[in-house]
């Protein structure tokens, strides 16, 4: 990943930031890790204010300051029960965005997962499930965005099309994609709900404090759901990491995932193997020559977790 630095930044935005904090900003510290190019510094401003600016253009990526616009929107609304950053301002000047959170002290999980730190974040996982979602929340339908992020991608590609994958998953995708288009459909309803999803949960975007306490970041695809979703998709993040991680023992074991019927989770799954294997078989954005190796490697945790639940 190529990620801009604060000097990057044009003056007048960084003056503009400089603004919403009260005080010049004297140290900023370039945060490595995510996928985008955009910026991400922690600061420190002269009165010894913190917090994590993140700001990008156009120029730097056509997709982020979209991106940065909605996460903006979203995290101003959040219920202050919900483990989030405070959002402190957001400086638009039409081209260029950058958000001003509050700075957590904290750091991401350790991968592979540990189970402390697992069951830590789907504890939190299940607070964010019992929120009561406001209805200003400017967020999007969970099953609408599953339909859109993942079917529709499902139906972009062929069977032909489907890349070589290790420990036979070409052939099994091929020979089954039809009933993975099908499952996949079927996951539009049951990722379907009334609780706040935030719809991107993985190691990188989620902070613990030396407390323990978690916080997850990245607001920008947050939904209204089903209560387990997020828990479901961390699955895919534990198994990336630990290929032999029992995911049904992990299901069977935590509250979070009550009420999730099983052919619930192999529909949604689908929708993500979807997802990520027509991403990964587009060209590489600018300044993010990482991404589509990464969404490769998903799509094969996804579909063999979805073929693993096939067989059984």
């Amino acid at each position: 990943m190529s990620r801009l630095e604060w000097h990057d930044i044009p003056a007048s935005v960084r003056a503009q930031i400089e603004d919403v904090l009260g005080s010049p900003v004297v140290e900023a510290v370039s945060q490595p890790g995510g996928y985008s190019p955009g910026s991400a510094d922690r600061v420190v401003t002269a009165s010894g204010r913190r917090a994590f600016v993140k700001a990008a253009s156009p120029a730097v990526n056509l997709d982020t300051p979209t991106i940065h616009r909605r996460e903006a929107a979203i995290t101003a609304k959040l219920p202050p029960q919900v483990p989030a950053p405070a959002l402190i301002g957001a400086v638009d000047d039409g081209d260029w965005i950058a958000l001003v959170l509050e700075d957590v002290e904290g750091r991401h999980p350790a991968t592979p997962w540990q189970p402390r730190e697992l069951d830590a974040v789907l504890d939190a996982l299940q607070q964010v499930a019992a929120v009561e979602l406001p209805a200003d929340v400017p967020v999007v339908d969970a099953g609408e965005a599953l339909a859109g992020f993942a079917v529709d991608r499902w139906q972009v590609i062929t069977p032909e099309v489907v890349p070589p994958l290790p420990r036979g998953l070409d052939a099994w995708t091929r020979t089954h994609f039809e009933g993975l288009v099908d499952a996949a459909t079927r996951g539009v309803s049951d990722a379907r709900g009334d609780r706040l999803v935030h719809y991107d949960t993985r190691a990188d975007n989620i902070l613990l404090r030396p407390d323990g306490s978690v916080v997850l970041v990245d607001w920008p695809w947050a939904a209204r759901g089903a209560g387990w979703f997020d828990a479901l998709s961390l699955l895919i993040n534990v198994r990336y990491y630990e290929p032999d991680t029992d995911v049904d023992a992990l299901i069977v074991r935590h509250p979070v995932f009550e009420g999730m019927p099983a052919d619930a989770a192999t529909n949604v799954l689908a929708g993500f193997a979807g997802m990520f294997l027509a991403s990964s078989l587009q060209p590489d954005p600018p300044r993010m020559p990482t991404l589509r190796t990464f969404q490769r490697d998903q799509a094969v945790v996804t579909l063999e977790l979805v073929r693993e639940r096939w067989q059984g």
